[in-house]
């Protein structure tokens, strides 16, 4: 076992400045208020909270994050050493930081003679000069520094000394903590362990490490370096950052914690990883990736027949971890390839009884998958499959006729018409409807003849329709496949409809969808109470 000391590590999250550089990414004031929310909850030692005096925003950051009741975190201002030929008295960015009055700050400064000679356009001697008085100022403000040397592995492979000369004198003028920054993301694990071992040595002082992904190599990099001493590590919620993104957060944690046994948070709070993890993808109003280790849709998802079988009985035959250690869930995807396992673990999922048809049901998959179907991402119509497979079951609702037009109605004025027979319950209803496009006419039209009878259908919403042409060859002959996502609240599904007429397939999605829903809620005379049982 590790010194309680040597296996602490401490969570430096920089995804409100750092990860608002990625393209497309902006954070509100209001957004970033409630992500500094989520990382305290969730146990984040430190948050850069952005650059003071570098924009409007920020500077409103500052001011309102004082009177969240922070438990876990320190809030960090971030900026660079003082401008050269400017004394740190007069530096508008070095009293922009101190003005935001937070508990720590992060002073960014040049440990690549390649900056300190053509960027900043100053002396090697000058530029130590900036970082120690820079850091030394701070200090004296009663702040902890944390101080980010930028470009270190370029600058120890250009000039070591050098390099190493700017740590020195960054520890001597006080820096609490050292960091050192991959900052174009191209350095090697070997050549990290290499770099953070040969600094830990020599400064004796607490050392963090800052990777960026431009070569996929952030969470090895960051890996690499603990592994060599650095106890601070710096990224980013999701990897977000600039270019490639940065060490991603949500990835180190548990690896670090729970393959590493390192202590990172405290360990229920680990269960919350894929909460954080989706929760600041929808704030940053961001697609979270669901294939994403540990915390994606798909992280623990199990295809093959083959594998599901197994996983069916010894489920780490083919998982590194328990899911739900990171709060995410197994998923069982049903497809051609799946087998009676899969089926019989999504009916369990489900709620549902075993009703002794998986092959039966197995069978109709791969033959409407041939046909060009695809249920991977229509868990929806997979569930009402199993359910329609049950003895008990009764349709709610069967197709008798339709029938759809498209008028103009002048001045490009297009609109849609459904007229629907169907048979529900043993009786024949027929309903008209108009929408702006065939679906939606469909849609109210299917309403106006169930929701009598169903009242629960008015709780359903239509969020996505997405249709995909699977033989563009054959020009306005090809196949169509449809999805439909429905939602009533926070539950949601996705059901399929396969055709070479677009409104065929549009109705066998959007009947599906409705049908599934109703029998979920256990809609009267359903007959389905059995299936539950």
């Amino acid at each position: 076992m590790k010194a309680e000391e040597d296996s602490q590590i401490y969570l430096y999250d920089t995804t409100l400045r750092d990860g608002t550089q990625r393209q497309g990414m902006s954070l509100s004031v209001e957004d970033k208020l409630k992500i500094t929310a989520l990382l305290d909850s969730f146990g984040v030692h430190y948050i850069e909270g952005g650059w003071p005096g570098s924009n409007p925003k920020d500077v409103s950051y500052f001011s309102r994050v004082r009177d969240l009741k922070l438990a876990n975190s320190k809030v960090v201002a971030f900026g660079s050493t003082r401008r050269a030929g400017v004394s740190v008295e007069a530096d508008d960015n070095l009293r922009a930081i101190l003005a935001a009055e937070t508990p720590a700050v992060a002073l960014v400064g040049k440990s690549w003679t390649l900056h300190v000679e053509h960027v900043l356009r100053t002396s090697r001697e000058e530029n130590l000069k900036l970082i120690y008085e820079s850091v030394n100022y701070v200090k004296q403000a009663a702040r902890e520094v944390i101080y980010d040397a930028e470009h270190f592995f370029d600058g120890y492979r250009a000039d070591p000394s050098y390099a190493l000369a700017t740590l020195e004198v960054a520890k001597a003028a006080g820096a609490e903590w050292i960091v050192l920054c991959d900052t174009n993301g191209g350095t090697l694990p070997s050549q990290v362990s290499d770099v953070v071992q040969s600094v830990v040595a020599r400064l004796k002082c607490r050392v963090g490490i800052h990777t960026h992904n431009d070569a996929e190599l952030a969470v090895a990099n960051t890996l690499a370096g603990v592994a060599a001493g650095a106890r601070q590590i710096q990224g980013t919620v999701n990897g977000y950052g600039e270019r490639c993104g940065n060490a991603n957060l949500i990835s180190l944690i548990p690896t670090l914690q729970l393959k590493l046994g390192y202590n990172v948070v405290e360990g229920e709070k680990l269960r919350h990883l894929t909460e954080l993890s989706r929760t600041v993808a929808e704030i940053a109003n961001l697609s979270p990736d669901h294939y994403a280790p540990y915390v994606g849709k798909y992280a623990f998802a199990h295809k093959g027949g083959i594998h599901v079988a197994a996983v069916e009985r010894i489920a780490s035959s083919y998982e590194h971890l328990e899911p739900s250690s990171v709060g995410n869930d197994r998923a069982v995807v049903v497809s051609e390839l799946s087998g009676r396992g899969n089926i019989r673990m999504t009916a369990a999922k489900l709620g549902l009884a075993e009703s002794g048809n998986e092959r039966a049901v197995l069978d109709q998959i791969k033959e409407f998958e041939g046909r060009g179907y695809q249920f991977e991402n229509a868990e929806g119509t997979v569930e009402l499959m199993i359910r329609r497979s049950a003895e008990s079951y009764v349709p709610l609702f069967s197709l008798q006729d339709v029938t759809v037009l498209v008028c103009d109605r002048g001045e490009r004025a297009f609109i849609s018409q459904a007229v629907l027979k169907l048979n529900v319950g043993g009786e024949l209803v027929h309903t008209v409807a108009e929408g702006v496009g065939p679906v939606s006419a469909l849609d109210f039209a299917l309403r106006n003849a169930l929701s009598s009878r169903y009242p629960e259908i008015n709780e359903v919403r239509l969020s996505d329709y997405k249709v995909r042409i699977l033989d563009p060859e054959k020009a306005t002959d090809a196949m169509v496949r449809v999805h439909i996502e429905a939602n009533a609240g926070e539950e949601r599904w996705t059901t399929v409809g396969c055709a070479r007429n677009i409104i065929h397939a549009s109705w066998e999605a959007l009947a599906d969808s409705i049908e599934l829903y109703l029998l979920r809620k256990g809609a009267e005379h359903s007959g389905l109470a059995a299936v539950n049982s």
